[in-house]
């Protein structure tokens, strides 16, 4: 579940920290490379203080440059590593992607919503017999479109209803293959259907030849905090067989998962 932020007084806002984590932030698969000119237009601020930004960046060590462009630094990793080892929901989930990975031969992963985003926090290893490694989902703190996941939808169909129809009034969705729903009525039929069923099944709407199923994981008081999913390739398993075989245990493991969320 994403948890809309709490308002927060004037007097106890820094300005300084939120452009520093704004610069950090422009940081991604898209551009991994920036200049001051390219981070100042990603984190909306101006170019001087972008440039200072990412000086004190590279100078604490997150940052490394050839004095023109800048990329991430290993030790950004400090921070993710922080939460794998002291967050709760990921511990608690990784076993049972495990042993549905042993049961399978698939490729199960956990996901929690960030705005526009899902993010990977658990996942298991098993490589798919004869395919490549799917790269849906393959790396903890991967960030993946809302909007053409199956874990993303099943995350936003969780939300109150006032709160995605101001999602979807306010999203730009991006058409990332032949088959991406992203127009925002059609995507709402798709999110009444995900709520109806209580589950979904996505194909090559975000990656061509990968398909992925998903189940939210609900805690005893019923609140969606994320989803699991299976991640396989289109040519290796149907999607009637991923209905008839894999639902039910993911099902089965949300159920599991549930009191100890």
């Amino acid at each position: 579940m994403h948890d809309t932020p709490a308002a927060l007084a004037h007097a106890d806002y820094i300005a300084g920290l939120a452009k520093g984590l704004a610069v950090l932030e422009s940081f991604d698969t898209e551009r991994q490379r920036l200049n001051a000119t390219m981070a100042a237009q990603r984190a909306g601020i101006t170019r001087a203080a972008a440039r200072r930004h990412l000086l004190t960046l590279a100078h604490l060590g997150y940052l490394e440059s050839d004095g023109a462009y800048y990329w991430l630094a290993p030790k950004v990793l400090r921070f993710s590593g922080a939460y794998m080892a002291s967050a709760r929901l990921p511990r608690v989930v990784q076993p049972e992607l495990h042993s549905l990975a042993a049961r399978t031969g698939l490729s199960f992963s956990c996901a929690v919503r960030d705005g526009d985003f899902v993010v990977i926090v658990a996942r298991s290893a098993v490589r798919e017999s004869g395919d490549r490694l799917l790269a849906h989902g393959v790396h903890l703190g991967s960030r993946l479109p809302v909007h053409a996941t199956s874990t993303g939808r099943v995350l936003l169909a969780a939300l109150p209803e006032a709160e995605c129809a101001a999602w979807l009034a306010q999203a730009q969705p991006q058409r990332l293959t032949a088959h991406t729903v992203s127009e925002a009525a059609a995507l709402a039929r798709v999110l009444d259907e995900v709520r109806r069923l209580d589950y979904c099944i996505e194909a090559q709407e975000h990656e061509l030849g990968v398909q992925a199923l998903a189940v939210p994981l609900r805690d005893m008081r019923g609140r969606t905090l994320a989803a699991i999913n299976v991640v396989t390739a289109t040519h290796r398993v149907e999607a009637a067989q991923l209905l008839r075989q894999v639902l039910p245990l993911l099902q089965e493991s949300a159920r599991q998962l549930r009191p100890l969320l």
